[in-house]
């Protein structure tokens, strides 16, 4: 199984797809597609992960995008992971997501479970990889539905985003 390292995260218009380009310590990064349906599975779950943290706290919802604004505010700009000719691509067919009280780890699947990659996420990373996915499905013109308030307030509108987020 590989461990992703670092991501780039993308949406590519063509596909209508997103594309995470993932650093696995190795030549060549990997391909890794998401469809919106998959999102629309995925999102909720880790929404879930990080509503559960301070859930019988008076406020929670502003409490949340104070944090998500502080987690937005950390990440640091880094070079993208390219995809490149020779990198493996696959299309998930399943995400197996295990959490503890310090990270959530996901595991994402292929074809009868083949090119298992993973990554795991700290709680500030978790938020940051959320607001990622948000802007990329607000590029692509998919429903925010599934998206809470306090998390959309932290992603620019669509005029100020970047098409490559990582």
């Amino acid at each position: 199984m590989q461990i992703l390292q670092r991501i780039t995260t993308e949406y590519i218009d063509t596909e209508d797809r997103v594309r995470l380009s993932g650093d696995v310590g190795t030549d060549f990064p990997v391909e890794i597609w998401l469809t919106q349906r998959l999102l629309q599975r995925l999102v909720p779950m880790l929404l879930r992960c990080l509503e559960r943290q301070g859930a019988d706290m008076p406020h929670a919802e502003i409490l949340h995008g104070f944090a998500q604004q502080a987690a937005k505010a950390e990440l640091i700009p880094q070079t993208p992971v390219q995809a490149v000719i020779g990198s493996v691509a696959w299309l998930v067919q399943s995400v197996d997501i295990v959490q503890s009280e310090q990270a959530i780890s996901l595991t994402f699947s292929g074809v009868g479970g083949q090119d298992a990659t993973t990554m795991t996420l700290a709680i500030n990373p978790l938020r940051q990889r959320l607001s990622i996915l948000c802007a990329v499905c607000l590029k692509a013109d998919w429903t925010l539905e599934m998206w809470p308030r306090w998390l959309l307030e932290s992603v620019p509108s669509s005029g100020q985003q970047a098409g490559v987020l990582h």
